[in-house]
């Protein structure tokens, strides 16, 4: 006998929801994305050898042309056009991914043990995912209007998104918009950064160039003070605005500058506050400046700008920043600039940032990073 009518109509039906599904499913945002997990990293402990050689190397995507501090604790992260990848410090072994084949990568920042990172799948950067970069599990994900050519930087408790036509607050923690803040009328954002003096953004209106200093948790307006042109600008207790007439270091509170410029104008400035110290990279020669005088503590010959501090059973001396000099790390005390240990590095390329991790020696240049151990 042959089946009800009833039963070939309930069979066709069931089929064109299977297929409807299935048709559905390739084309949604979860079939495309490539997401894995890993345990907690084992942090690398004690110190790097006397000398060391390049174990491992990593492309990285690149964001304004400036290398980015990416090392937390025992992993490394980079990204490509689709996604994120946590390496492992010590192998350079991939950790956990995550990535998407329908949309592109539009930047990305490492903050407070999470990797926030925004994609765009049209015109617009519209999704952001928060993933803990030592395991890479998901903390939240949520629906973002982001220009195409946003930048993203971050402190503790803040990332900030900075496009031309406004900045962009954004807790890592809970993913909530804290505030919006856009230039005056007939100006743009040429530059923007956060740190502990709150979100400082350089504006351009016509031919004058102005630094504002906005609340990090608020978005109220604290100051603004004009500059002498502006090419780059860290945000930490002070603020290091380099321009046509150098690297100069501006007040938190209010914006007065402290002392004299500290260094020349150059073609390429790095910039990063650790403690109470500002570390600027200008013109190969590093300078460690006080933040609340503008005194300059000591200078050295350098090839690129220590990311963060190192702690060590060898380092008796106190707090020291690994500064590269030309063919090796040097180990240096961050108030006296007194060498503790020299490490032999051949092969490191002018430029980028550098850490160190117990033993290794991570140099991370803006489109790739390489591990010496």
């Amino acid at each position: 006998m042959r089946p009800p009518v009833r039963v070939w109509a309930w069979t066709a039906a069931v089929l064109a929801l299977v297929v409807a599904w299935a048709l559905l499913w390739r084309g949604s945002d979860a079939a495309a994305t490539d997401s894995t997990t890993a345990a907690p990293a084992d942090v690398p402990t004690g110190t790097p050898a006397g000398a060391v050689s390049a174990a491992w190397s990593a492309p990285t995507t690149p964001t304004g042309g400036a290398a980015r501090a990416t090392v937390d604790g025992g992993r490394v992260v980079v990204g490509d056009e689709h996604g994120v990848r946590a390496l492992g410090v010590d192998s350079g072994e991939e950790a956990w991914r995550y990535t998407r084949a329908n949309a592109r990568l539009c930047d990305w920042t490492v903050v407070g043990g999470r990797v926030v990172a925004v994609f765009g799948t049209e015109d617009r950067c519209d999704e952001a995912v928060a993933l803990a970069v030592d395991t890479g599990v998901r903390a939240w994900t949520r629906n973002l209007d982001l220009r195409p050519d946003a930048v993203l930087s971050s402190t503790e408790g803040i990332v900030l998104a900075t496009s031309p036509t406004g900045v962009l607050t954004l807790d890592p923690v809970g993913d909530s918009i804290r505030w919006r803040a856009a230039p005056d009328e007939g100006c743009t954002f040429a530059d923007g950064d956060v740190g502990d003096a709150g979100v400082a953004v350089l504006q351009t209106c016509g031919g004058s160039v102005q630094v504002r200093l906005l609340d990090g948790y608020d978005g109220t307006p604290l100051w603004t003070r004009d500059v002498a042109g502006g090419t780059t600008l860290a945000a930490e207790q002070a603020l290091v605005v380099a321009g046509d007439d150098g690297v100069q270091l501006l007040a938190g509170a209010d914006g007065a500058p402290l002392g004299p410029p500290v260094a020349e104008a150059a073609d390429e400035v790095l910039a990063t506050g650790v403690g109470t110290s500002a570390l600027v990279w200008a013109d190969g020669t590093l300078t460690v400046v006080d933040q609340g005088t503008g005194a300059v503590s000591w200078r050295t010959p350098a090839t690129g700008l220590p990311a963060g501090t190192v702690d060590g059973a060898l380092l008796a001396a106190g707090t020291s920043v690994p500064v590269p000099e030309g063919d090796a790390v040097v180990l240096r005390d961050l108030a006296t600039g007194d060498e503790l240990q020299r490490v032999g590095t051949p092969g490191l390329d002018a430029g980028g940032l550098v850490t160190v991790t117990g033993p290794v020696v991570v140099h991370q240049l803006p489109d790739r990073v390489t591990a010496h151990r």
